[in-house]
């Protein structure tokens, strides 16, 4: 499994989509902004063109006539896609401590990136990644509408949660109110959120192999 991780970061990622996290990440430093947009950005580009890259260089017949199991094969793609979303996520949360020291009174009419934010673009990651996995792995070849249905996902849930947080008292004094202030509700929420990321994504690897199992590579 780690010679197959390896030959996707080395031979199968362009190098395009390890820089691009720290593109994105600066995206942070524009004040005020809609912030769940940088992690979603790992969603409207890295994954499209890295999946087309992989159907491009035919990696999934390469993949097959190496002598691993499917279950390797599938266990190795969703490291490099979390991978990639942990790199989105923390070099984002790096720049994040900087927008706060440019703008220390600032007011935001959407999330700021508190540490409690972060949680939630975990839960949307997750999200993603269940419907993403879910979906392809019934061919493992086409990936097309199953970006796209996890992507509006992702959205969706992102909109929801900002309208909560702009519509609901009791969120909106969480993320915005006295709850800022309050280290331990912030810490809880990002934990409940890696934590249902990392099930989630679990979850997404069991379904995958499952249909991977049934999947007759021509």
């Amino acid at each position: 499994m780690y010679n197959l991780v390896m030959k996707d970061l080395k031979l199968g990622v362009n190098l395009w989509f390890f820089v691009l996290p720290l593109i994105m990440g600066a995206l942070m430093l524009i004040p005020g902004w809609i912030y769940f947009l940088v992690p979603l950005y790992f969603c409207f580009i890295t994954v499209p063109n890295m999946f087309g890259g992989f159907k491009s260089q035919n990696d999934l017949m390469f993949s097959t006539i190496m002598p691993v199991t499917k279950k390797d094969i599938v266990k190795s793609r969703i490291t490099v896609i979390v991978i990639l979303e942990l790199m989105h996520l923390l070099l984002a949360m790096l720049f994040s401590i900087f927008t706060f020291r440019l703008y220390p009174n600032l007011t935001y009419f959407f999330y700021a990136p508190y540490l409690g934010f972060w949680g939630l673009c975990l839960i949307m990651l997750a999200i993603f990644n269940i419907v993403f996995i879910s979906m392809h792995y019934k061919t493992a070849y086409k990936y097309g509408a199953a970006t796209i249905t996890a992507t509006a996902a992702a959205v969706l849930f992102a909109g929801v949660a900002q309208w909560a947080g702009i519509q609901s008292p009791w969120v909106n004094d969480i993320f915005y109110g006295s709850g800022t202030d309050n280290i331990a509700l912030q810490l809880s929420i990002l934990m409940a959120g890696l934590v249902i990321f990392i099930v989630f994504t679990m979850i997404a690897y069991r379904i995958a192999v499952k249909r991977f199992q049934r999947v007759e590579i021509l």
